[in-house]
């Protein structure tokens, strides 16, 4: 068992490599969340993100005192790592507690600030066609042609029976897997900030 300051520097500083990566991770996580969803704009998600920027400032913050032996440095090192802690953690259980409701908020939101562009790529990704028939009066979307037939390419194109799925459905899916992903990797990676303290 090592003892000492050089043994504390090292651990410092692997610890400290160790929060970068996991400060990628939080990125690359939310990057993806926001990407999949493409209507709706997540904010909780964007917690996320700033989280792993923060982390990764942090780290280097951390870096320097250690290798300086800095302590005023690694004071607020230490300050600002708790405090983050706790900021990743209510992200991460706001990301976890977003219930279907909500969700389906989120995409008629974002359905109806893009524009029809938009609209037909969710429809060409998705396969899918319009909002929710009840609200696809409200917010007009582009014709679902191409888009059926591939949803139903046996049917007879002069007698079309088969009709896609509404886009709410599968945006809600996709809101839903983007929200669950980031807080259970942010709520996971929280803890390993407390690690810095033990």
């Amino acid at each position: 068992m090592c003892g000492g300051f050089t043994c504390s520097k090292n651990a410092l500083i692997a610890l400290n490599v160790l929060y970068i990566i996991v400060a990628f991770i939080l990125i690359g996580v939310a990057v993806y969340g926001r990407a999949a969803s493409i209507v709706t704009n997540l904010p909780i998600v964007g917690g996320i993100l700033a989280c792993g920027i923060i982390l990764i400032m942090i780290s280097v913050l951390g870096l320097l005192g250690a290798v300086k032996h800095h302590q005023v440095m690694l004071f607020f090192y230490m300050v600002i790592l708790f405090l983050l802690f706790l900021i990743q953690f209510s992200v991460a259980c706001a990301c976890l507690g977003v219930n279907g409701e909500q969700q389906d908020q989120l995409a008629e939101q974002g359905w109806m600030r893009v524009d029809n562009g938009t609209r037909a790529k969710v429809q060409e990704v998705f396969r899918c066609c319009g909002i929710d028939p009840k609200l696809d009066a409200d917010y007009p979307h582009p014709s679902c042609e191409s888009i059926t037939l591939k949803c139903c390419p046996m049917a007879d194109p002069g007698f079309m029976t088969c009709k896609c799925p509404p886009c709410m459905e599968k945006l809600q899916t996709t809101i839903n897997y983007a929200f669950k992903l980031c807080g259970w990797i942010g709520l996971f990676f929280s803890f390993t900030e407390v690690s810095g303290y033990l």
